[in-house]
Order: structure tokens, then C-alpha cells, then sequence
């Protein structure tokens, strides 16, 4: 790896920090993901929607903005000028797996935004089971895919 990359990795650590403690310190807010959309889309509670849909806002055009500026640091490994790749498996399968992570998400209460960054933070037991599940879940997965069904780069 090269430090470019690490350094950009690292900024962009500081950055998912600094904004969970600000959302935390300023409205008492849980910076996860999956909460923050859910709640956004049900408007729970009412009146409570423009923080959530400016977060997701500033969630999405921060990297938009630095690739529209020609920063060149996209999302995709090796085409820097792309937002998203093709998914490796095709769209159904990734719509799939989308929909297995939100039934996750709903089960597990949470994200790994919310479970993994803000819960880990505030030394959360139960936040800490549901990472290592997150996880363990994620290292099985690739596993099977890739060494069991013979699928994946």
C-alpha cells in the first residue's frame, strides 16, 4: 500500500470521527447509518428529518466534490474517476446482498457506523458482540464466495 493511500485513509478516519462527535456533542445524536436513512424514510420522530438528510447529503458530496475537483480519489480501486464499479457479481446478486444487510441492520439494531464507530467508542458490550458478528459474518462470506463457490477477484 502505498501512503498516499494510507494517508487518505487516515483523514478520512479523522473526518468519520470528528463528524460522530459533533453530531453526538451538538444534537445527541448516534452517527449511524442505517438509523439516520430508516428514521429519515419513516419521519421518526416528526420534525426531525433536516439534520438526517443533511448528514446524508454531506455523506455523499464529499467524495463527489473531490472528484469533481479532480482530486483523483475516487471510490474504485485502479478507476479513480469512477463513484461505483460493477458489481463483481452482477446487479441481482447485489441487490441481494443489499437487501440481506438491511435485514441485518434491522436485527442487529444497528450498523456498523453506528455499532462499530459511536458504540465501540462509548465501550458498548452490546456494540461490541454485533462488530465482531458484523465481521466474523463479512471474513465467512468472502471465504465461502471465493474458495467455496470459486467466485470474487
Amino acid at each position: 500500500m502505498e501512503l498516499t493511500s494510507s494517508l487518505q485513509g487516515l483523514i478520512g478516519g479523522v473526518l468519520i470521527g470528528i463528524s460522530a462527535v459533533w453530531l453526538m456533542a451538538s444534537l445527541g445524536r448516534i452517527a449511524g447509518i442505517s438509523g439516520i436513512v430508516g428514521n429519515l424514510i419513516a419521519q421518526r420522530p416528526k420534525g426531525d428529518s433536516a439534520w438526517r438528510a443533511a448528514f446524508l447529503v454531506g455523506l455523499v458530496s464529499g467524495p463527489l466534490l473531490l472528484m469533481g475537483l479532480g482530486a483523483g480519489w475516487g471510490n474504485v480501486v485502479n478507476y479513480p474517476g469512477e463513484v461505483i464499479g460493477q458489481p463483481l457479481g452482477g446487479v441481482p446478486l447485489m441487490l441481494v446482498a443489499g437487501l440481506l444487510v438491511g435485514l441485518g441492520t434491522g436485527l442487529g439494531s444497528g450498523c456498523t457506523s453506528g455499532h462499530g464507530v459511536c458504540g465501540l467508542a462509548r465501550l458498548s458490550k452490546r456494540s461490541l458482540a454485533a462488530t465482531v458478528t458484523f465481521l466474523g459474518t463479512a471474513l465467512v462470506t468472502v471465504y465461502v464466495v471465493r474458495h467455496v463457490l470459486g467466485g470474487g477477484a
